[in-house]
């Protein structure tokens, strides 16, 4: 049975200095294991629901505030956010902003040593979580002579190795190359199949759907959608918004609509194998 991590209830947020909110009676709850993926067109509220979830809304951007969010049972307006980065940890688009140190290692142990942990604690952080995003080779590198890819990776273990309940992405192949992004896309799909829930808002659907369990469609601060990701990118709502689908799931659509029987394959690079293969038959074949 899956635990509930986060919950929205009926949540809206204004901006300090703008008259229309950000976000609008946005009500929802995700769930201990979950891969869910955020998408819509730019801004749609998504950025400003994932601040929501670690306290940065409202506690550091300033505005108007309405409803309420949960975070493991804990109110974030009754909370700080050094004590939601325990249990949410944020990763922004652009890595620089958010390593602080001259050394991978010391950029990674900065969040576990500010918990006040033994320092023997905090080197078996460091070591899990440079493992746990393929990145040990890089423990003494310079974080400024690493590739984009490279440092999106490294600030991705320095949230892990605050060992919290869900990782939140916002937008984090915004800058970097279609091998980084797919690398890096691939590593979110290895550590929630090891257990970690991922809430991610990303623009490339291609590469992150195969691993999603869950889509959001967002639009004008509103969720105008919450499906599994055949449902969404096969329905009329991405198109209405803007939103380019996956070329997969139109393409499985036509194809089953056709009498082919093509359940069981989720991702493009399965459904080419299967036509390679020629495993692909009609119904009632």
């Amino acid at each position: 049975m899956m635990d509930e991590l986060v919950r929205f209830e009926n949540v809206w947020f204004t901006y300090l200095g703008n008259t229309e909110p950000s976000l609008k009676g946005v009500s929802l709850s995700i769930n201990s294991g979950e891969f869910v993926v955020i998408t819509g067109p730019s801004g749609c509220g998504k950025s400003t629901l994932l601040r929501c979830m670690n306290g940065l809304i409202p506690h550091f951007h300033g505005g108007e505030f309405r409803g309420s969010v949960r975070v493991k049972g804990v109110d974030t307006k009754l909370s700080s956010v050094h004590q939601l980065a325990q249990m949410v940890g944020l990763v922004f688009p652009d890595p620089e902003s958010q390593l602080i140190a001259l050394e991978v290692e010391d950029d990674v142990a900065f969040g576990p040593g500010n918990l006040g942990l033994p320092k023997r604690d905090v080197l078996e952080r460091v070591d899990w979580s440079l493992r746990k995003v393929g990145v040990e080779k890089l423990r003494h590198a310079q974080v400024f002579k690493l590739s984009g890819g490279e440092q999106q990776k490294v600030a991705i273990a320095s949230i892990l190795a605050l060992k919290p309940s869900i990782l939140v992405l916002d937008e984090p192949t915004a800058n970097l190359d279609p091998l980084s992004a797919k690398s890096l896309i691939d590593l979110l799909g290895e550590l929630n199949r090891s257990g970690t829930t991922i809430v991610v808002a990303e623009h490339r659907l291609s590469m992150v759907s195969k691993y999603s369990s869950r889509v959001l469609l967002m639009d004008n601060g509103k969720i105008v959608l919450d499906a599994d990701p055949y449902v969404a990118f096969t329905s009329q709502i991405p198109i209405d918004i803007g939103v380019e689908r996956p070329e997969f799931y139109p393409l499985r659509e036509r194809l089953r609509r056709n009498g082919l029987k093509v359940d069981g394959i989720s991702t493009i690079e399965e459904l080419l194998s299967a036509v390679q293969k020629k495993e692909i038959k009609c119904v009632g074949a």
